[in-house]
């Protein structure tokens, strides 16, 4: 009995952020109706890479669901729809704002008849003068400034290497529908919940986007480089690259007496943080020249024994791996298949595995019979 178990979520949302959302919700016990069109969710299609002829990034956001196919142009399963709309605690949807008022299913339409729904709404940029712009995450990521951050100085701006803003607005949702649940719960009283890709982007720019607002600064691409902590990136060793990380005065410390550089912390250029920052082109090859002189992973080991910060950059296999050595489990089976660990653990409550991604309209007959009894 997961912490949000009784709760009903009709998903009627698709792609990535809905259905991410509403994924962490049933692994937290909410029953989930996945609402699909006839052709179903557009990420079953997308493919390569595939498990027995199943899109992966279709299986890795929509475990612990049972799916309905649905015409909504089609009058007997738009009654299903509403039906459920009318039963449901929450109610998730990502079509462009306003598309499913003319189906009785905007929030407006669904509230009246429904007081206590939690109606949550992901867009990609608001219900205002951007409700017509579409939602794409890598749209975001360029119109947001993500990718000016991201690449070489010399080269071309680079999208994230997932669809990051997607997540995030995912995240967003969950934590709305969680703190609309909480007031639901002290007043009665459900409301419309809306997040939109745009404005999750700009707050989780965090202080890359606080540059700009608090102090009139526009960032710029640095490549692996922190605009205000150095070392703070990956610096060549004996046999490959090797994240270094010197987050406070102390931890420099500390990385320059395993590197034999024990006067570097007093030298009047790199005491301080924002000195060694200012002086990074100076320090740099103080480091690499000493870290050239071993192998990587010697280095790792040596680095966190002494409580200097440094990581390997793996291939995913490589985090997986680490992950299951430090007894995070990081892999579960849902029906036999494998997908990630719900990344939240509780000690009353746990998280729960119990439906695997759901083929299209695999539950639509019992769902059917189920909203349409007296």
């Amino acid at each position: 009995m997961g912490p949000l178990s009784g709760l009903l979520v009709a998903d009627f949302s698709r792609i990535l952020a809905g259905p991410y959302a509403t994924m962490l919700l049933a692994d937290l016990g909410a029953q989930v109706i996945k609402v699909e069109g006839p052709a179903g969710d557009d990420t079953r299609t997308w493919m390569p890479p595939v498990r027995d002829d199943v899109s992966t990034y279709y299986l890795g956001i929509n475990r612990n669901k049972r799916s309905i196919a649905l015409d909504l142009k089609k009058p007997e399963d738009l009654d299903v729809a509403q039906r459920l709309a009318s039963r449901a605690d929450v109610m998730i949807e990502n079509f462009r704002p306003g598309g499913l008022k003319r189906f009785g299913l905007d929030y407006d339409t669904v509230a009246a008849g429904n007081e206590k729904i939690i109606y949550a709404s992901i867009s990609g940029f608001g219900t205002g003068a951007g409700a017509d712009y579409p939602g794409y995450d890598l749209m975001v990521q360029a119109i947001s400034g993500l990718m000016s951050l991201t690449g070489d100085p010399d080269g071309s701006p680079y999208r994230a290497g997932i669809s990051v803003f997607d997540v995030m607005a995912g995240l967003h949702a969950s934590i709305g529908i969680l703190a609309a649940l909480h007031h639901r719960g002290a007043t009665g009283s459900g409301q419309h919940v809306e997040v939109n890709l745009l404005s999750s982007a700009l707050s989780g720019l965090v202080n890359h986007s606080s540059a700009y607002v608090a102090g009139g600064t526009v960032p710029f691409r640095m490549g692996n480089a922190h605009p205000s902590l150095f070392p703070y990136e990956p610096l060549p060793t004996a046999d490959g690259e090797l994240i270094v990380i010197a987050g406070n005065d102390g931890q420099f410390r500390k990385l320059c007496q395993v590197l034999g550089l024990d006067e570097l912390p007093d030298d009047p250029r790199f005491g301080r943080n924002q000195d060694r920052t200012a002086n990074r082109e100076a320090l740099r090859p103080l480091l690499v020249e000493r870290l050239s002189k071993r192998t990587k992973d010697e280095w790792f080991r040596d680095l966190l024994a002494a409580g200097v910060p440094c990581a390997p950059i793996n291939t995913i296999d490589g985090g997986v791996a680490l992950a299951a050595e430090l007894g995070l489990d990081p892999v579960v089976e849902t029906g036999g298949v494998p997908g990630v660990r719900n990344p939240i653990t509780f000690s009353g409550t746990p998280a729960s595995y119990e439906l695997p991604p759901p083929g299209l309209d695999e539950h639509g007959e019992e769902i059917r019979a189920w909203l349409t009894k007296d």
